[in-house]
């Protein structure tokens, strides 16, 4: 580590330390002759010493490690953002992603997807739950507000869904790249993985062949043809991105890959009752 970044952290702990208000943690009795948390009652929540604590400060002892790096974003209440940035300053580089499994996204990622009103778009956890998804999605590809939340899982519907595993038009294929996939995935979920592997591994003797292959496949964007149960055959080409600040989720967007596939989609859009009235 640089005696730049050094400096750079002792600075920033101080400056993090002084912004924090002692009422709000029940130490705002008697006078306070600095602003903020005092270097003891920091080192006190970060269950490290108050002379580390101090050093630190003071661009002394060498580098913390990742847990103590932890331990002191919980006591200085850091946001991610802020996590992120004392990493780099102390290690150079940041944190391991730390997967959370979300139950639902934000008004505005859904406002996000709302916004694609002509392409199937959906997002879903490392562990490949969709969480949120927008009107097209659910006409084109799986309505998943039908379905309890366990069940909206990709794996587990392709695995053990006789009406999804029929809609791909190679489904050998598709299971394939889905479980290398997965398995790139996985490693961020940590634990979180293994009960569904176990589960679909127990279930699926089909995924436990292509699971004990060990495949790993990048899966950014590449191309899918379904097999629609009222439009028959749609080509998609479909894209996946990362979200900004949580690296526990992925959006993918599906476009129409032709002209044919866009009408139909367009046709899907279409209530049905509007439908009969265009005929």
């Amino acid at each position: 580590m640089s005696d730049a970044a050094t400096t750079s952290l002792g600075q920033f702990l101080r400056e993090r330390r002084t912004r924090l208000d002692p009422a709000s943690f029940g130490l705002g009795l008697g006078r306070r002759r600095t602003p903020g948390l005092r270097r003891e009652e920091v080192a006190q929540r970060a269950h490290i010493s108050a002379t580390w604590y101090t050093w630190l400060e003071q661009n002394r002892g060498g580098a913390p490690s990742s847990d103590v790096l932890q331990r002191l974003a919980g006591a200085l209440m850091l946001t991610e953002l802020e996590r992120e940035h004392m990493f780099i300053l102390a290690l150079g580089h940041p944190p391991e992603p730390r997967y959370q499994q979300p139950d639902t996204v934000s008004p505005r990622l859904q406002r996000v997807l709302d916004a694609m009103p002509d392409s199937p778009a959906m997002m879903r956890t490392a562990t490949w739950d969709v969480v949120a998804w927008n009107r097209a999605a659910s006409l084109v590809l799986t309505d998943y507000g039908k379905l309890p939340p366990r069940q909206r899982n990709i794996l587990r519907l392709l695995f053990s869904d006789t009406r999804i595993q029929a809609a791909q038009d190679d489904w050998l294929k598709v299971a394939r790249y889905v479980v290398g996939a997965f398995r790139a995935d996985a490693a961020r979920a940590g634990a979180e993985v293994g009960e569904l592997v176990e589960d679909l591994r127990q279930s699926s003797p089909q995924f436990d062949a292509l699971w004990r292959n060990h495949d790993v496949i990048g899966h950014g964007d590449g191309l899918k043809r379904l097999h629609h149960p009222v439009e028959g055959s749609i080509d998609l080409e479909f894209s996946t991105f990362a979200v900004e600040g949580r690296p526990d989720l992925c959006m993918m967007v599906y476009i129409p890959g032709n002209a044919d596939a866009a009408a139909k989609i367009q046709r899907l859009l279409v209530p049905s009752g509007e439908q009969s009235s265009m005929a």
